[in-house]
């Protein structure tokens, strides 16, 4: 069974947030002062903003990747199938100019910071959430993390973009050796090349990351152990650990010109003590990627499911669940228990920053799911999984 602790120790301030933001509704039509400095602020960064600078641009040849084509890759572009994928600038446009934002406080309250065991042996799996879509892994004496991201931005440049609202869950010093990094996709606020230099320069880990962002990585940090995988891969890292790479639904870009010139995927990772789902992003779509996870994982015990920057639907519907659509995720996938990530770190859409566990609770309610099953996690939290 799983039980959720936190440790106390001593924690750096969170850095302030966002205090100038604004409710401000311009006119359609128009950027306000406003409005043009969010706007300028959010093309720094990724997300919901990056998705549309390619249309703008004479399409190139792909960036990262050379390789055959297949029923997700056209020679150029990645690709869902039958997927719908995020919109034109002018509804980019419509998104910053006529959308409410919602004003975050200063700092959104994580748990206090957790000291972590140097490793952890055996069937048991202790998973500590960083804060956003970062978590640590330990498991059958291995220390892996996901999407690890320790800067305070989530943005290719120092002074703008999204900028972090609580500190990590775990500071970086306090880290144990890590073995294995996971990165799911390679928007800003899950590819962290700060973060992760930082980690080779210290720790030396395997990368395991989708196609095409090895060549990322390896642009600014030459000769790190990058292995690329493909939908449908798996990599025994040792140990009875073994790493599934799955399809997920989303999309990808680091730039004006690299919309969907590498891959996107979500992990599942297979351990002495069970199976464990680890979804960076993902749109709902159909369910049919849930489904399939169902029938080639079963008996998951924990899935990592994000449940927020998914406001406004009409923008951000193809690409981010809201917490209803994750509480059909985590019926379709069967697994025992889920903790909701991605939101309370980054403001990258208009949502509050308390909606998204409101939302929660309500969705769980709905459909009659206790909710000690889907708690939507505070950086700092830890979730053990006993055999």
């Amino acid at each position: 069974s799983g039980r959720a602790h936190s440790a106390q120790v001593a924690r750096a301030p969170s850095p302030s947030y966002l205090a100038s933001r604004t409710r401000e509704k311009p006119k359609a039509g128009r950027l306000n002062k406003t409005t043009r400095r969010r706007l300028m602020k959010y093309l720094a960064a990724s997300g919901a903003v990056v998705a549309v600078g390619s249309a703008m641009l004479p399409r190139k040849a792909n960036a990262y990747y050379q390789g055959p084509v297949s029923d997700h890759f056209d020679g150029e572009q990645f690709f869902n199938p039958g997927h719908a994928y995020p919109q034109s600038f002018g509804r980019l446009m419509q998104l910053y100019a006529r959308e409410d934002w919602s004003k975050w406080p200063a700092e959104v309250p994580g748990l206090p910071a957790t000291l972590p065991q140097p490793r952890v042996p055996g069937a048991t799996a202790r998973v500590t959430f960083i804060g956003h879509a970062s978590w640590l892994i330990q498991v059958a004496g291995l220390n892996i993390l996901v999407d690890p991201h320790w800067s305070l931005r989530a943005s290719p440049v120092g002074f703008a973009g999204p900028k972090r609202a609580n500190a990590p869950g775990i500071a970086f010093d306090h880290l144990p050796h890590v073995d294995v990094v996971l990165v799911t996709h390679n928007h800003y606020d899950h590819l962290d090349m700060a973060t992760l230099a930082r980690l080779w320069q210290r720790d030396r880990p395997r990368l395991i990351t989708p196609l095409g962002n090895d060549a990322i990585v390896k642009a600014e940090v030459p000769g790190y152990d990058a292995r690329t995988v493909d939908w449908g891969d798996t990599v025994d890292i040792g140990n009875g650990v073994v790493i599934h790479t799955e399809e997920t639904l989303h999309w990808s870009a680091r730039g004006l010109r690299d919309r969907r010139h590498a891959l996107w995927a979500s992990f599942v990772i297979e351990t002495p003590a069970g199976r464990i789902y680890a979804v960076g992003d993902s749109g709902f779509g159909n369910g049919d990627t849930f489904r399939t996870i169902a029938r080639r994982h079963p008996d998951i015990r924990l899935a990592l499911l994000p449940i927020g920057a998914y406001e406004p639907r009409w923008f951000m519907g193809s690409q981010h669940m809201n917490p209803a659509d994750a509480v059909e995720a985590f019926k379709l996938v069967g697994a025992k228990v889920a903790l909701g990530h991605h939101w309370g770190t980054f403001q990258l859409t208009t949502e509050a920053h308390d909606l998204p566990p409101r939302d929660l609770e309500a969705a769980l309610a709905a459909n009659d799911i206790p909710a000690d099953r889907f708690q939507a996690v505070r950086p700092g939290a830890v979730h053990e999984i006993r055999a």
